[in-house]
């Protein structure tokens, strides 16, 4: 999509295991920049924020961050409010992932996208890696690591994209469906192939 550079989305729903995929992208000697931790940084402060307090008012702590779990908590299971965030969110994220995409070494570059299918996002991108796993595999690994319950867990992926229900034929699909090594293989091999298209 830009001169000398091809970038590659990474995308799935929450648990799917997009961190560990691009980790090993990152072992195989390749830049990974995450749309998640662009929004943190950009949460510290700044013109995203100034928009968001503009907007929805009362969403900023005493530092001037953004209180992040305040607004999320808002807009949650609001589509309308949702959409007023990332009418805001999306345009400051994207913004920074291809300046940082554009100033990296090498011509690949892949970028992780959460919400890439939701906010329209694929058009921006050479190419789209979707990751799926099983719900069941998806609800274990976030109650883990977040502590959250089953409940909203499940709450969480049923608010997100249908990758289930998608037409995904265009896109590179990838099953996470069994151990680290298997998840590793399978991408080391996607990588294979998209460098011999480079």
């Amino acid at each position: 999509m830009m001169q000398n550079k091809r970038i590659y989305a990474i995308t799935g729903g929450i648990g799917s295991g997009k961190t560990l995929l691009s980790s090993f992208i990152r072992q195989a000697g390749y830049p990974v920049f995450s749309c998640d931790d662009i929004y943190a940084e950009l949460a510290q402060g700044g013109n995203m924020v100034q928009q968001l307090e503009s907007a929805f008012g009362n969403v900023t702590l005493a530092d001037g961050s953004l209180d992040r779990k305040a607004l999320a908590a808002r807009v949650f299971g609001d589509k309308k409010l949702l959409g007023k965030l990332n009418g805001i969110t999306h345009p400051a994220i994207m913004q920074q992932l291809f300046h940082l995409a554009q100033n990296s070494g090498g011509d690949i570059v892949f970028c992780e996208v959460p919400l890439l299918f939701e906010g329209g996002l694929q058009k921006y991108f050479d190419g789209v890696i979707v990751l799926l796993r099983p719900v069941k595999e998806r609800v274990r690994a976030v109650m883990e690591r977040s502590g959250m319950t089953e409940e909203e867990v499940l709450a969480r992926i049923k608010n997100q994209y249908d990758y289930d229900s998608a037409e995904l034929s265009k896109y590179c699909v990838v099953h996470n469906d069994g151990d680290a090594a298997a998840l590793k293989e399978k991408i080391i091999k996607i990588i294979q192939n998209i460098t011999k298209l480079a």
